[in-house]
């Protein structure tokens, strides 16, 4: 953590996170050692490091930067979420101790003061931080590592308008600095500028530890024996991992309790009023919220739109499956990750802590479970919705859903045995089968030939018009 001394406005250093250095695989070696080679020339091009869940490329990014330190130049890291910062930051502080610096968002304002004042003054080589943190003060660049560079999280859509891992490419390439795109499950984006020359395509196919991918199998909705939102079968690989001692990771990227408040008489779900978009029905406080805007309201009794008192809550969130699961299961220990739990500072790390620690039998959580967490106990990962993100009117929605889930499948089997199950309505699905056969080449093949057909990115270029104004009449 960073704070504010009192009486002498310095930082305090980072806890260092606890480990002993370990013996690179021959794909890392052979990953750092095409890196350091690249860091070696005058103006290097980006380097995109595709490596699979696993397969170690943190400590390929300490080795850099232990390089890219002696050499008397600074190192800038940047992930996606706020919550990854600690664990990243740790791992650097065990390398570089007292000589890392934490930049985002979530800091207190005089953390954030005295953080800045100590990289401004050069006394931190390192820099661990979110998007914002391409904006830190660093005169000796030298290394810039882009972590889960595919990460939607790195654009912000807000004014100043920018995407935080192109904006790291620009500011690496005109320090003369080595910028480092690592990924499972590379940007298409990123991956063409690759195979175009415009950046090196530096590979890792093999976990650190020696242990396969998990087998992932599609489990079909429409004929899979099912009690409510889980099929027979999950439930059945739920209770041996429970019997066993080992845990589970569910997977439902929708927080809140329902999906929507919705009539049954005219079909009409209770909307916001700003943003046109389904209340979610959250059950700890008896709102509707907007996740857009924020907008929240007390659901009636009567339909808004014709008067009828036949609401009910149509679908379901992360709520509504942990009050499930305290039914199928009242003896295990369940840990909700959501946006909604994690508000509070520290939360996040107290939550991963419980399953750290073997305090926790079911972690269930939205996308922030998919991200950077190595859960040694974890041996099986559940999908609810697995088509979910296809059915997104974006042309990136087969993308995302392949990253997503890809990235949830690789939480597990590092230690040991792992299963993946995917429930799905579309077990035909193109982007899912890649999935489950963990083939990223096969899914970008046909994606990238779709795109150009298409003329849509990377083969072309889309304009976002938004028209705003205080009434909808204007």
């Amino acid at each position: 953590r960073w704070e504010e001394r009192e009486g002498e406005g310095e930082a305090a250093p980072v806890e260092a996170a606890e480990g002993r250095r370990p013996t690179l695989t021959p794909e890392q070696a052979a990953a750092l050692e095409a890196l350091r080679a690249a860091l070696g020339e005058a103006a290097p091009r980006p380097v995109l490091l595709h490596g699979v869940t696993g397969s170690g490329k943190t400590e390929v990014y300490l080795r850099l930067a232990e390089g890219v330190v002696a050499a008397g130049r600074q190192a800038l890291i940047l992930v996606p979420e706020i919550g990854l910062t600690p664990q990243v930051a740790a791992a650097f502080a065990g390398r570089f101790a007292g000589r890392v610096a934490i930049q985002h968002s979530g800091l207190a304002p005089g953390a954030r003061r005295a953080q800045w004042r100590a990289i401004a003054a050069g006394r931190v080589p390192v820099v661990v931080g979110t998007r914002s943190a391409v904006f830190a003060p660093l005169e000796r660049l030298g290394l810039v590592v882009v972590d889960e560079e595919h990460d939607p999280a790195y654009k912000q859509a807000e004014a100043p308008r920018y995407h935080g891992r192109d904006l790291a490419i620009l500011r690496g390439v005109r320090a003369g600095a080595l910028v480092v795109l690592g990924s499972a499950t590379p940007s298409l984006e990123s991956l063409h500028h690759a195979r175009r020359g415009r950046y090196r395509r530096v590979v890792m196919r093999a976990r650190a530890t020696g242990r396969r991918l998990p087998p992932v199998h599609l489990v079909d909705m429409r004929t899979a024996p099912c009690r409510g939102l889980f099929s027979v079968r999950l439930l059945k690989a739920m209770e041996e991992r429970l019997a066993r001692g080992e845990q589970t990771l569910l997977f439902l990227n929708r927080r809140g309790y329902a999906r929507a408040v919705q009539c049954t008489a005219c079909g009409e779900a209770i909307g916001c009023p700003h943003c046109a978009t389904a209340l979610t029905y959250h059950r700890v406080d008896g709102t509707g919220r907007c996740h857009l805007c924020g907008y929240r309201a007390t659901p009636s009794v009567a339909c808004p739109a014709c008067g009828a008192a036949r609401l009910q809550l149509a679908g379901a969130g992360t709520q509504k499956v942990e009050e499930r699961l305290h039914r199928l299961f009242p003896t295990a220990r369940v840990v909700r990750m959501d946006r909604d739990t994690t508000r509070r500072t520290g939360a996040h790390r107290e939550l991963l802590d419980h399953m750290h620690a073997g305090r926790a039998d079911i972690l269930l959580g939205t996308q922030i479970v998919t991200k950077g967490h190595h859960l040694g106990r974890l041996t099986l990962v559940g999908v609810l919705l697995g088509d979910a993100a296809l059915q997104v009117p974006d042309f990136r929605a087969a993308e995302r859903c392949f990253q997503l889930l890809s990235q949830v499948a690789g939480r597990c089997g590092r230690e040991g045995p792992g299963e993946v199950l995917i429930q799905t309505y579309q077990p035909e699905s193109p982007v899912l089968r890649a999935v489950a056969a963990h083939d990223y080449d096969r899914f970008a093949d046909h994606e990238l030939a779709t795109r150009e057909a298409l003329r849509l990115p990377p083969f072309g270029h889309l304009v976002l018009l938004a028209a705003e104004a205080a009434a909808e009449a204007e």
